[in-house]
C-alpha cells in the first residue's frame, strides 16, 4: 500500500512540472482580469489607486494606476503613501489588545477611571464599547458642528480639531446616543478615544507607541501616525475630488488631525507585512486576537444593525452588522472574511481578507474620492472565487484533468484507497499534502 501511494505521489508531481506553463499561462489570464477591474475606472495622468492582491501569503497582483499628485505627476507605485482614513482603525484596535496583553488595560475597564472627569453619561461605557462601537458616544463631526453654530468658525483645513479638543467636546455632553451597548452607532469618537487611551496607559505617544510595538517589529518602514509639523511623509499621495470632468486637490480638512481613527499613512509594501503578521499571528497568539474576531452582541444578546437613517458612515442602513474589533465580519457568498473600508477627504481605502485555505487578501488604496473600492476589490475577490476547481477520482482520469485545467487556484484531487493526496501548484511551487 506505502509503496503504490509513493508511486503515485512521484508520478504527481512529475505531473505537476509539467502543468507549469499552463498554470503561469492561467496566472497572465488572473492578472489580465484584475487589471482590467482597475484600467478601465483610472488613466495614467489623473490621480488614482494602488492594488495588491496576496492569496497563501504571497503577492499575485501588485499595481499603481495614475499619480500621486497633478503637480508633480509622480507615478502611483507599491512605494506610494496614502492616508489610510478608517483602515487606520485596526491598528489602534491592536495597540489596544497590546495592552491587554501586557496586563496594563482590560476589556471591561469603564471610561471613567481612565478619565475621571468623564461626565456621568459615559460612567458605564467601557474600552470593548469603545472597540465594537456600542458606546453611544456623540459624533464629534456633530458636536463641532454645534459649537460652531454657537460660537463661529474654528476649525479648518489649517487650524485642525486635534484628539483632546475632541474629548472636552464630549466631556461637555449630557447624554450619549444610546446606554451603553444596546445599540450599535459607528463610531470615529470612540476611536480617537481609543487612541487617547493608548497614549495614557503606555506612557507613549499614541505615535510612538504604533512604531515602537507594531510597524518597528513588522519592518513597516515606511508607515507612520502623521502630525502635522512633526513628521514628513516621503512618497506621499496627495488627495482628490472630482470637479466636473476634472480633479482638484483636497487633500486636509478640519478634521485630517485626529489620530486613532483615521491618522496613519502606509503603502502596499508595508501593508502587505501587515497581513503577514495578522496571518501568522506575528504580535498576538491566536487566542489572544480571537476577541477581536467575535462579532458582537447587544446586551439582551441580540444582533445589532446599522441605524436607519443614511450618512457617509453608514453603510448599510437598517441591515444586520457584524462587527469585531476594527474589523467588520460578514461573510461574502459563505466564505469567511474580516475587512474594512476608509473614508476621509480626498481617499478612499479597503483591506479585504478572506481567512479560509491559502486565504485571499484585497488591499486597494485611492488618492480620490469617485471610486468606491469595496465593490473593486470583491470584483476581484469573484474572479478569483469563479476559478475552476476540478475534481478527479482516480490517478487515471490526473491527465485529463490538467489539460482541461486552466485556472489559476487549480488543484488536483484524487484518492488512493483510504489515503488522499492533494497537489497544490502556485507557479513553481509544489506541495503534497498526505
Amino acid at each position: 500500500m506505502k509503496a503504490k501511494l509513493i508511486i503515485t505521489v512521484v508520478a504527481l508531481l512529475a505531473l505537476g512540472a509539467s502543468a507549469r506553463t499552463p498554470a503561469q499561462s492561467s496566472e497572465t489570464s488572473i492578472e489580465k482580469k484584475i487589471d482590467s477591474v482597475f484600467s478601465g475606472v483610472t488613466s495614467p495622468d489623473a490621480p488614482g489607486l494602488a492594488v495588491l492582491v496576496r492569496t497563501n501569503g504571497r503577492p499575485v497582483f501588485e499595481h499603481g494606476y495614475g499619480v500621486r499628485d497633478l503637480r508633480s505627476k509622480a507615478k502611483i507605485d507599491a512605494h506610494t503613501n496614502f492616508r489610510l482614513a478608517s483602515f487606520t482603525k485596526q491598528f489602534t484596535a491592536m495597540a489596544i489588545m497590546l495592552l491587554v496583553h501586557d496586563g496594563k488595560l482590560r476589556y471591561d475597564r469603564s471610561l471613567t477611571e481612565l478619565f475621571p472627569d468623564f461626565p456621568t453619561y459615559e460612567k458605564t461605557i467601557t474600552v470593548r464599547n469603545l472597540l465594537n462601537h456600542t458606546s453611544g458616544l456623540p459624533d464629534y463631526e456633530d458636536l463641532m458642528e454645534a459649537f460652531e453654530k454657537k460660537n463661529g468658525s474654528t476649525w479648518t483645513p489649517e487650524k485642525q480639531i486635534q484628539d483632546a479638543e475632541v474629548l472636552e467636546l464630549l466631556k461637555k455632553e449630557k447624554a450619549g446616543k444610546f446606554p451603553p451597548g444596546t445599540s450599535w452607532s459607528y463610531s470615529n469618537s470612540g476611536y480617537v478615544v481609543l487612541g487617547l487611551i493608548v497614549a495614557k496607559v503606555s506612557g507613549k505617544s499614541y505615535g510612538d507607541f504604533l512604531h515602537t510595538r507594531i510597524f518597528a517589529p513588522l519592518k513597516m518602514n515606511h508607515t507612520m501616525v502623521f502630525q502635522k509639523g512633526k513628521n514628513r511623509v516621503a512618497n506621499r499621495a496627495l488627495g482628490h475630488s472630482k470637479d466636473g470632468t476634472t480633479f482638484k486637490e483636497t487633500d486636509q480638512s478640519s478634521t485630517s488631525a485626529t489620530l486613532g481613527d483615521g491618522g496613519i499613512y502606509s503603502n502596499l509594501e508595508d501593508l502587505a507585512k501587515w497581513d503577514d503578521a495578522l496571518r501568522n499571528h506575528t504580535l498576538l497568539s491566536e487566542k489572544e486576537f480571537q476577541p477581536g474576531l467575535s462579532p458582537v452582541r447587544l446586551n439582551d444578546g441580540s444582533e445589532p444593525h446599522w441605524p436607519a437613517a443614511p450618512n457617509d458612515d453608514n453603510l448599510h442602513p437598517g441591515k444586520p452588522v457584524s462587527y469585531g474589533f476594527a474589523w467588520f465580519l460578514d461573510p461574502y457568498q459563505g466564505r469567511s472574511r474580516m475587512w474594512h473600508t476608509g473614508s476621509t477627504m480626498g481617499f478612499r481605502t479597503v483591506i479585504e481578507r478572506f481567512t479560509e485555505g491559502s486565504g485571499l487578501t484585497v488591499i486597494i488604496l485611492c488618492n480620490r474620492t469617485d471610486l468606491e473600492p469595496e465593490k473593486l476589490a470583491l470584483q476581484v475577490a469573484d474572479i478569483f472565487f469563479s476559478a475552476r476547481k476540478l475534481i478527479c477520482t482516480s490517478p487515471k482520469k490526473l491527465r485529463q484533468c490538467s489539460g482541461q485545467s486552466r485556472e489559476f487556484a487549480e488543484s488536483l484531487h484524487f484518492r488512493a484507497r483510504s489515503h488522499r493526496a492533494v497537489l497544490l501548484h502556485h507557479r513553481a511551487h509544489l506541495q503534497v499534502l498526505l
